[in-house]
């Protein structure tokens, strides 16, 4: 077995169409072909189903492609580690990114990196949580932030940061009559939130809110990143909810923050890392991580509007 075996295994599997996957890796179809072919042969298993309508993967393709994606993931981080250390870095974190890290607490962080351990060098991968998960158990990352500690067995999920659960809300919108929302005038309105398929802790954390009205929530949009729901309350399509510090860092115009009238759980970032004995470098991570404190509560407001309240504003 080839390491061009697994490479047009995961095309044909990724495309179920061998010609879109020959013109992906620039070859031939007739070479794909009798490459898959042999690859099969050397498994003893049929890894395709193939019609003259369709291809798509049999059960053994299926599991053969995780292990596939896991070595050639493992190879790209081999031959990134071998640069790096050419480049002059004598370490190396792969780091996890799930439910959209908010980017100036990110940027604080890797400021204090840079600044005390600048000879590591630092890697980021925009998975799902169970993309994450999965990835600290097989060894793909060292750490990740997430927005949820239901992480299973094996795995340290340590707070680090939290955010107060706000109401994003178009300019002039009739809900900047209250200071504070409370969560069934909230429910009257269509809200955008984010797809749990992409941002699951988040995604999981805004639907337990909900469900403390009786009202059905009206959603409008579910989307996967906040910087599309803040371009969609600033158009006035519905209202988002999010954290706080995702609203300040927002660049929409006409977007104003305000507090739920109820008492919610923050919405909390937590490290997760494999449990066992961290590296040093990554002991070093955890440290600088725990010794930033963040503003809770930021100031989230863009465009003045004449009804806010003056507390509310920048």
């Amino acid at each position: 077995m080839e390491l061009r075996h697994l490479r047009y295994f995961l095309a044909v599997a990724e495309e179920l169409r061998f010609a879109r996957a020959a013109e992906r890796l620039h070859i031939e179809q007739s070479p794909l072909s009798r490459a898959i072919k042999e690859l099969e042969e050397e498994l003893g298993v049929a890894l395709f189903a193939r019609t003259t309508r369709s291809t798509r993967l049999t059960h053994a393709g299926t599991l053969f492609l995780e292990h596939v994606r896991r070595v050639l993931a493992a190879l790209e981080q081999a031959r990134d580690s071998v640069k790096a250390a050419a480049n002059g870095f004598h370490g190396q974190l792969r780091v996890a990114l799930s439910d959209g890290v908010t980017p100036s607490r990110l940027s604080t962080l890797l400021a204090l990196c840079r600044q005390e351990e600048p000879e590591v060098e630092i890697r980021f991968f925009e998975v799902t949580l169970s993309q994450q998960i999965k990835g600290l158990h097989d060894d793909l990352y060292d750490v990740g932030f997430a927005q949820s500690d239901e992480v299973g067995d094996g795995i340290v999920a340590v707070p680090a940061w939290s955010d107060v659960l706000m109401v994003a809300v178009p300019a002039r919108h009739p809900l900047l009559a209250h200071k504070r929302i409370p969560l069934d005038e909230l429910l009257r309105y269509p809200l955008v939130v984010c797809d749990p398929q992409v941002c699951e802790g988040h995604a999981r954390h805004v639907e337990r809110v909900l469900r403390r009205a009786e009202m059905e929530p009206l959603i409008a949009e579910r989307v996967a990143s906040c910087d599309l729901m803040m371009a969609l309350v600033s158009a006035g399509f519905a209202l988002g909810l999010t954290g706080g510090a995702h609203i300040a860092a927002s660049r929409e115009p006409g977007v104003v923050a305000r507090p739920l009238a109820s008492r919610v759980p923050p919405l909390t970032t937590y490290l997760l890392r494999h449990d066992g004995n961290p590296s040093d470098e990554l002991a070093g991570f955890i440290g600088r991580v725990q010794s930033i404190e963040f503003p809770e509560t930021p100031r989230p407001i863009r465009g003045r509007n004449p009804d806010t309240p003056e507390e509310l504003m920048p």
